[in-house]
């Protein structure tokens, strides 16, 4: 999406653009203390922790990010949209910014990456900071869809026109609203006209199905039984996305990681029942 965010944007008074090679990012930082940093999952952008956001800045120094070529960040590199190369560019971010996080809270996807950044990065107490995900995308698709949605994903992202078309088709609001009950969430409608307006903008979109296409979790699956952080994963038991059992297994693997569940929430739990969220954070980072 164009810089700079519109004035109707969440947050976008505490917007602001910083290079860091190769990305011109789009960070938003609100509150005081110890840092915790944000990371929206794939396709969506800092407006997903818009209520989030201002309940944790109450406690800590809150600065959440768009992923590359996702909402207003400014994509450097197409070819590192995957796990590692994120990971490493928001390391060299955090390291530039000298923001050392208290903790790393990641949605979906961003769950993910929290855990690829807890091994790079040092809280101000010289340990890895904690980290929570919320209905973290922590399983490969399973069976035939686990062969075609990455193959599909890469067909996509290479053939020109395929994000324009995709995001012309997909900016119906009655197409995003479905799309939203499909993860098992519902969002009111200034919720529905944020995403309507990220996934019809093409660069959006285009970056969307690059990070689809370099995805891959199979060595961060392997290594869970070595990532002793602290680590918390909320789960909303309605989620069709990623079902709560994913968190289940991957908690069961690692040394120090727990679970919580948030009934009647879906895949966007955090814009669902963002107080409820918050309240697990903070407890949980007391600890």
């Amino acid at each position: 999406m164009r810089w700079p965010p519109p004035e109707d944007w969440p947050h976008a008074d505490h917007s602001r653009q910083i290079y860091c090679r190769p990305h011109r990012w789009h960070v938003q930082e609100m509150g005081q203390g110890e840092t915790l940093i944000l990371l929206h999952g794939a396709g969506g952008s800092t407006h997903s922790f818009r209520a989030l956001m201002p309940l944790l800045a109450a406690h800590f120094r809150v600065i959440a990010l768009d992923l590359p070529g996702q909402g207003f960040t400014q994509l450097g590199a197409r070819h590192r949209s995957g796990l590692q190369d994120t990971a490493d560019d928001i390391t060299a971010l955090c390291r530039q910014e000298g923001w050392p996080p208290r903790g790393l809270v990641g949605h979906s996807a961003g769950g993910a990456l929290a855990l690829r950044l807890s091994e790079r990065l040092l809280s101000p107490r010289g340990q890895a900071p904690d980290v929570v995900g919320i209905n973290p995308a922590l399983d490969n698709f399973k069976g035939l869809a686990g062969v075609l949605f990455p193959v599909l994903a890469k067909l996509l992202s290479a053939v020109p026109f395929t994000a324009q078309v995709f995001s012309a088709s997909a900016s119906n609001p009655a197409r995003i609203q479905s799309l939203i009950r499909s993860t098992g969430s519902e969002l009111d409608s200034n919720g529905l006209a944020y995403y309507q307006r990220l996934i019809s903008d093409r660069d959006h979109a285009d970056a969307t199905l690059m990070m689809m296409a370099q995805w891959a979790l199979d060595d961060l699956l392997h290594d869970l039984p070595g990532i002793k952080t602290r680590t918390l994963f909320i789960t909303g038991d309605k989620d069709a996305t990623v079902p709560p059992k994913v968190s289940d297994m991957a908690a069961e693997r690692m040394p120090c990681a727990t679970r919580a569940t948030l009934p009647e929430t879906g895949h966007l739990a955090h814009e669902e029942a963002p107080d409820q969220v918050a309240a697990l954070i903070l407890d949980f980072l007391r600890h």
